[in-house]
């Protein structure tokens, strides 16, 4: 991951990957055949382990706020724990914009039939404003991810050390989830 992400995917070698993992290239060739097989295990590891908890929240019964809340905290603590998530998606787009349409573990992670029906029945029951689930759901997601993918430049502007954007993200927390129930309160 650490090369791909470094070199990205045209240059780094298998030649590379084996030195970095301290193996020869015949055993990474044994196990993954290619590098582009390898890359993929990558990322399903690095995104399907999120995926379930993720997906829990949205499909679960409750409230349509608190699981707002919920995502958007959670979704922010897996992103500080794995700051590097966001770029290795952006390679993926970057390289290949189709085969993320194919991944399994990336349409599980944004299965939103749950979540867009109980918005839609909130709707129905006039709780809150008529807004489109997927806009929403963008919206929440772009909000979370897009701080982690400048983070370097928030840093440089603010002159924030990892404590300081460490706390920034505490606040985001709040300052997302209240914006998002704030745009569809009626």
């Amino acid at each position: 991951m650490e090369l791909f992400l470094e070199k990205g995917f045209e240059r780094t070698s298998i030649r590379d990957i084996a030195g970095k993992a301290q193996i020869n290239i015949a055993l990474l060739n044994y196990h993954f055949q290619s590098k582009e097989n390898l890359f993929d295990s990558i990322f399903s590891d690095l995104l399907g382990a999120y995926t379930p908890t993720l997906n829990g929240i949205l499909s679960s019964e409750m409230p349509l706020e608190d699981k707002i809340r919920l995502y958007v905290n959670k979704y922010i603590d897996i992103l500080q724990e794995n700051p590097r998530i966001t770029y290795f998606v952006l390679s993926v787009l970057q390289r290949n914009p189709e085969k993320i349409k194919k991944l399994q573990f990336f349409q599980n992670l944004y299965e939103t039939g749950n979540f867009s029906n109980q918005f839609v029945q909130e709707i129905k029951k006039r709780q809150i404003k008529n807004y489109d689930p997927t806009q929403f759901f963008i919206n929440m997601v772009s909000l979370i991810t897009f701080p982690f993918t400048i983070k370097p430049v928030i840093q440089e502007k603010n002159n924030m050390s990892e404590k300081d954007f460490s706390n920034f993200l505490r606040e985001r927390k709040k300052i997302i989830s209240d914006l998002l129930i704030l745009s569809i309160k009626k």
